[in-house]
């Protein structure tokens, strides 16, 4: 299991993502700068223990109405090699040193972690305890078998969209939106899906789907 430590980082994680949210296709801001705080998130452990996975919600502020976005990300001791166009940055961990921090979509390791929680092969972690279930995400999967491996990343307005050789996609919801945990629909559909819950504003708390994985042809 990952080890949370208690330390100070530097840059925070939402300076960074002040920086880089802009940036990205599926960001529903206006020219004023991100204002950011911490709304809540999983993590999933590296099988190895050398990779930090964290699927962080954060809710920008700046704009006429809160928007909610989630944001996978990946903490490397070393740069990841072929992954510069994934780096949000930098940081200093107070007990680990230098770390690497990636948009966890363009990680193997984050891919294949995810794939593995809709699975039912791994478990979702608390983010902020170690050794403790995130309980408040919840996966359904109505396919058998393995799913492939190796995905193409693609970037639009509606968020991230991960496509295996065989043509299933597994699409991530980026800017997140409130709905129900109903069954998943037929299985001509959605085959898969991670919902997770997420501090509002006003300090309730909400909860809709984070990721949902489509049969080919269908996402």
């Amino acid at each position: 299991m990952a080890v949370i430590h208690r330390t100070t980082l530097k840059p925070t994680k939402l300076e960074l993502l002040t920086s880089w949210l802009p940036s990205r296709p599926w960001y529903r801001g206006g020219p004023a700068e991100p204002r950011l705080a911490k709304a809540g998130g999983f993590r999933l452990d590296d099988p190895r223990g050398e990779v930090g996975i964290e699927f962080m919600v954060v809710t920008d502020a700046s704009g006429p109405q809160p928007v909610a976005y989630l944001v996978p990300l990946t903490y490397r001791g070393a740069p990841l090699e072929g992954a510069a166009h994934a780096l949000v940055g930098t940081m200093e961990h107070g007990v680990l040193g230098p770390r690497w921090a990636y948009d966890g979509c363009h990680d193997a390791v984050a891919v294949a972690q995810l794939t593995a929680l809709i699975e039912g092969r791994v478990r979702a972690q608390d983010q902020n305890i170690s050794d403790a279930p995130a309980r408040e995400v919840l996966v359904s999967c109505a396919s058998e078998g393995s799913l492939a491996p190796d995905f193409d990343v693609t970037d639009d307005q509606d968020g991230t969209a991960l496509t295996t050789p065989h043509g299933a996609t597994l699409r991530l919801h980026r800017a997140l939106r409130p709905s129900p945990d109903g069954p998943l629909a037929s299985p001509g559909e959605a085959i898969g899906r991670v919902t997770g819950s997420w501090q509002l504003p006003d300090g309730s708390r909400t909860r809709g789907a984070f990721a949902v994985l489509h049969r080919a042809g269908r996402a």
